[in-house]
């Protein structure tokens, strides 16, 4: 059974920095393509980035391209999104995902996607 266990929200000023982290476990599939979505109050879900199985190529939505980083250390089966000078915007709460399969090109909807942590909350104040 996959699980996907997300940390690293909280509450910061705008223009702060906060570093997600992902555990994954029972992933057998160390190299499928991972990926950060997040879903603003009474929104739909929003894809935020997504990286692929070896952690070359990495894919990034135009509002946060520049200002996070996506990577991951498949030796320890864990993902991270390092979000730097965060805005009010961008206060939503944040879900890990991870994919069967390797490949990222295009993956950016709820179904492309076959597993989901709960999700960490992030805050950001003007």
């Amino acid at each position: 059974q996959v699980q996907l266990v997300e940390s690293g929200g909280g509450s910061v000023q705008a223009g702060g920095s906060l570093r997600l982290s992902c555990v994954a476990s029972g992933y057998t599939d160390t190299r499928g393509c991972m990926g950060w979505f997040r879903q603003f109050p009474e929104q739909g879900l929003e894809w935020v980035s997504r990286i692929n199985g070896g952690g070359e190529t990495t894919y990034y939505a135009g509002s946060v391209k520049g200002r996070f980083t996506i990577s991951r250390d498949n030796s320890k089966n864990i993902l991270f999104l390092q979000m730097n000078n965060l805005k009010p915007e961008d206060t939503a709460l944040y879900y890990c995902a991870a994919a069967s399969g390797s490949w990222c090109a295009g993956r950016t909807g709820r179904t492309d996607f076959d597993y989901w942590g709960q999700g960490t909350r992030v805050t950001v104040s003007s």
